[in-house]
């Protein structure tokens, strides 16, 4: 079953591919679109969730996405035509590290996209190159809330505690002007959806010749969540402008 599809079935009921709910999504928008014409910029767009919530509340923003998996792509194209919004999205099929542009944006956005990079740093390298001057970044990754287990990080990678990552970004050259650190509910809320969706999924599509790999890529999620980082694995999310220039 290729993993594009896998995460399209997972994510049907929980659209925004990380762990923030509709209330702290829409809250980060409002912070990062503080005119409400901006330009923006999603590495790694995914199925377009983040740039269509920001099309529809600001009509006069335009919006670009990039992305690898073709699945995504075209939902957001969809998703964009239903919603009338197809006119201000553009969409790329590519390597988010490898999108270049002809002009620069108000805002980057790269939320739960970081492994397309290497890492947090890296991520906010690639946004600073596309970065109009004034403008901020948004960007979601995940953190430690306490002393992983060796066994998380060989699952999830070396990720820092809060203080650790937000010194690092700030080291880095940039300062946060807001964040959200996802709740239990959040993080809890996107886990059990994740895996209930899929299964459900698999459940209800018994005839499928995928039904029994989705049934068991789910169930093997959920025991890894729970038995090896639900206690420590957190995430975070900042708006970022350059401390300089």
């Amino acid at each position: 079953m290729h993993r594009d599809l896998i995460s399209r079935l997972a994510h049907a009921d929980h659209p925004i591919a990380a762990p923030l709910d509709d209330d702290s999504v829409r809250r980060l928008l409002d912070r990062a679109l503080s005119r409400g014409d901006e330009r923006v910029l999603d590495l790694g767009c995914g199925g377009g969730e983040w740039l269509l919530r920001a099309l529809t509340a600001c009509p006069d923003v335009r919006a670009e996405g990039v992305d690898t998996s073709e699945v995504a792509l075209a939902h957001a194209r969809k998703a964009a035509g239903a919603l009338g919004v197809q006119d201000r999205l553009v969409l790329h099929h590519r390597a988010a590290a490898d999108f270049a542009a002809s002009h620069a944006f108000d805002l980057v956005l790269s939320v739960g996209a970081a492994h397309a990079f290497g890492g947090l740093l890296p991520t906010l390298a690639a946004a600073r190159e596309h970065l109009a001057p004034g403008g901020r970044v948004l960007v979601g990754d995940g953190l430690w809330l306490r002393e992983p287990s060796r066994e998380a990080v060989e699952m999830l990678g070396d990720f820092a505690n809060l203080p650790t990552t937000v010194d690092r970004v700030v080291a880095d050259g940039w300062t946060p002007v807001y964040g959200h650190v996802s709740s239990r509910e959040e993080l809890d809320g996107y886990e059990w959806a994740w895996t209930g969706t899929l299964a459900s999924w698999a459940l209800d599509n018994q005839g499928d010749p995928d039904s029994a790999e989705a049934l068991a890529v789910a169930t093997a999620h959920r025991s890894e969540w729970l038995r090896v980082y639900r206690d420590t694995w957190g995430f975070v999310t900042l708006i970022l402008r350059p401390t300089a220039g």
